[in-house]
């Protein structure tokens, strides 16, 4: 005779079969089907009858045979919740405490204790913008990874930012005001531009300026020193207050 941990051993297993047997279902369809999509993940999604894919840090969704594939959001009308946005934000986030700061260019206003992440190619219209909100900041450390992405002469401007005698005050001054730093000399170590590329592909940043704050989460564009200045309270905040 059974005792009771063993039976209750059991009924979970048993109950594991169907998940475990669906997900096997839809990979081998997904495979079948589409061959050069790789899927990451497959999870029951919170409506009952659906299921969730995960695609790199985007979010798709089917039916229990892979047959169908659902694009768009899910929402919990009740709750009035965007469950596909939340699960995104989730993916999104990124630790801290990890980012390689040795590879940033930093600087700080006022005691610096607020931090943020950004990334940003140097003949970004975008990061320009962004860059001159931010000197509207108090209080802030700005640790900036260079990403060239952009194509032209993009890895060209990195290096020679990078390479600069003070990196900082180098991109400062171009993003700012125009102002091009000597071109790098040729002994330069410029692998921190390939190191920070290998690291915005591994937590998906698709696009400049992307900001990470303290708490992992991020903001994706320009976002102004207003808005900001309101995530960073907000990040700050005590508990249950907003």
């Amino acid at each position: 005779m059974l005792n009771r941990s063993a039976l209750s051993a059991l009924l979970l297993a048993a109950l594991s079969l169907p998940a475990a047997a669906n997900e096997a279902a839809i990979r081998k369809a997904f495979t079948d089907r589409l061959p050069n999509v790789k899927v990451d993940e497959v999870r029951p999604a919170p409506m009952p009858g659906l299921w969730e894919l995960r695609i790199g840090n985007e979010i798709r969704y089917t039916d229990p045979t892979g047959t169908f594939l659902i694009e768009g959001e899910l929402l919990d009308l009740k709750a009035r919740k965007n469950l596909t946005e939340e699960r995104v934000t989730q993916l999104n986030r990124v630790d801290f405490a990890t980012l390689p700061l040795k590879d940033a260019m930093v600087w700080k206003n006022g005691s610096g204790k607020r931090r943020i992440a950004v990334f940003a190619d140097p003949n970004c219209g975008y990061c320009k913008r962004f860059e001159k909100g931010l000197q509207e900041m108090k209080d802030v450390t700005v640790y900036t990874f260079l990403i060239p992405i952009l194509g032209g002469d993009s890895p060209e401007k990195s290096r020679s930012i990078w390479c600069a005698k003070d990196n900082s005050s180098a991109w400062l001054g171009w993003m700012l005001r125009g102002e091009m730093p000597p071109k790098a000399a040729s002994g330069c170590d410029d692998g921190v531009l390939e190191r920070n590329l290998a690291l915005s592909r591994k937590i998906h940043v698709n696009g400049t300026p992307a900001i990470v704050l303290e708490d992992g989460s991020r903001i994706a564009g320009a976002v102004g020193a207003v808005e900001l200045e309101k995530r960073l309270q907000a990040l700050n905040a005590p508990a249950g207050k907003s």
